[in-house]
């Protein structure tokens, strides 16, 4: 059966008008969900009991102050981009933003809306995302720390055994220069060659060494023959309501390069970190559209990266980019972490990554791996 609905001036005695052909007071009542309608004029209109329980605030206070009020401060500007998309028709789904309770507490919340432009209305649901947040960047922090200290660790173990290479072959050097033949004392002697074997032993030893941690930066993990295909797919499968919602388009061209030698963890990762970011760094009004081809380049098999997003300044990042809490745009996820373990993870796989950008055209990323 179809039901016809009238418009009504905006009150908020108006706003329980919806109750004369449906009775939705249990269903706002008892959820545990955030439940509102909200005007055009991006005021309240009606929130239920456990959206007032988590703001802290009195249902009048809610009504009486404009949304953005409670909105975060870094989410401000991204809120009234998607609220005027909403305004033109576009339902919002899974839209992630920060608000701040009475008492001051910061909450994350994820909102599906959809707008009733005959009523000038928009009826939203949220759910407080807040712990999942907390473990996000928690895990993200652990992770960026492990990986900085790994990287740390091994940094000074190259430089130990590398410094410690020139006085050894300064002693060979010094043991060579003997001339032996004036030395008379056997016992001497036999010294002097003892001290040139162990030198030489050391010596050995720290090119082994050396040698062994070239081998651990590339192959530490396990290395085996991959689809490129195949590692795509199941990179964008957690990603698909994503890529849905943001009406991403993809182009891919992997049919000079098909297979890789690499860690299918590390290159999963790296793959997700370019396509959320391509996603998240999209320009308003703007559908992302990335580009993922291979090549093979001498040595290397070279995966070219490609998004119309916002891009970067390349003289404001240049030697910076990859590095660890490093942030370039005014976006509330901009953590600076992803860029930096992309570039910690080709390098662990004996590979290397670069770009090329422009502001508001997009971001082309290089990466090659070895043979």
């Amino acid at each position: 059966m179809k039901h016809e609905y009238h418009t009504v001036p905006i009150s908020e005695k108006a706003s329980f008008d919806i109750d004369q052909h449906f009775n939705i007071e249990p269903f706002f009542e008892s959820s545990t969900d955030f439940l509102c309608i909200a005007g055009y004029d991006g005021f309240f209109r009606r929130v239920n009991p456990a959206f007032i329980k988590l703001m802290g605030y009195t249902r009048e206070e809610l009504f009486a102050s404009p949304i953005s009020h409670f909105v975060h401060p870094d989410h401000k500007r991204n809120t009234a981009e998607t609220r005027a998309l909403i305004l033109e028709g576009v339902p919002l789904l899974h839209f992630q933003n920060r608000y701040i309770t009475k008492n001051g507490e910061i909450v994350w919340l994820t909102w599906t809306s959809i707008p009733e432009p005959s009523q000038n209305l928009i009826y939203a649901i949220a759910k407080n995302i807040t712990h999942i947040k907390k473990l996000e960047e928690e895990r993200n922090f652990l992770l960026a720390n492990l990986t900085k200290v790994n990287a740390e660790f091994k940094q000074l173990t190259y430089t130990t055994s590398h410094d410690l290479r020139t006085p050894v072959n300064n002693l060979i050097s010094l043991v060579s220069l003997i001339d032996t033949s004036t030395i008379q004392n056997e016992e001497t002697l036999v010294y002097l060659e003892m001290l040139e074997t162990s030198a030489f032993q050391l010596k050995n030893t720290l090119n082994e060494h050396i040698d062994h941690l070239n081998k651990e930066d590339k192959l530490n993990v396990k290395v085996e023959n991959l689809s490129l295909k195949n590692i795509l797919d199941t990179t964008i499968e957690p990603l698909r309501a994503l890529i849905k919602d943001s009406n991403t388009i993809f182009n891919i061209d992997f049919s000079e390069v098909q297979h890789i030698n690499s860690n299918a963890f590390y290159l999963q990762s790296i793959f997700l970190n370019l396509i959320s970011n391509s996603i998240k760094y999209s320009r308003p009004r703007c559908t992302p559209i990335i580009t993922i081809t291979s090549k093979k380049v001498g040595n290397f098999v070279r995966i070219i990266f490609s998004d119309n997003g916002l891009g970067f300044d390349m003289e404001q990042v240049d030697g910076k980019i990859f590095g660890i809490n490093q942030s370039f745009h005014d976006h509330p996820d901009s953590k600076g972490i992803g860029l930096y373990l992309v570039n910690s993870y080709m390098n662990s796989l004996g590979g290397n990554i670069s770009l090329e950008s422009e502001v508001n055209v997009g971001t082309t990323f290089i990466l090659n791996f070895r043979c």
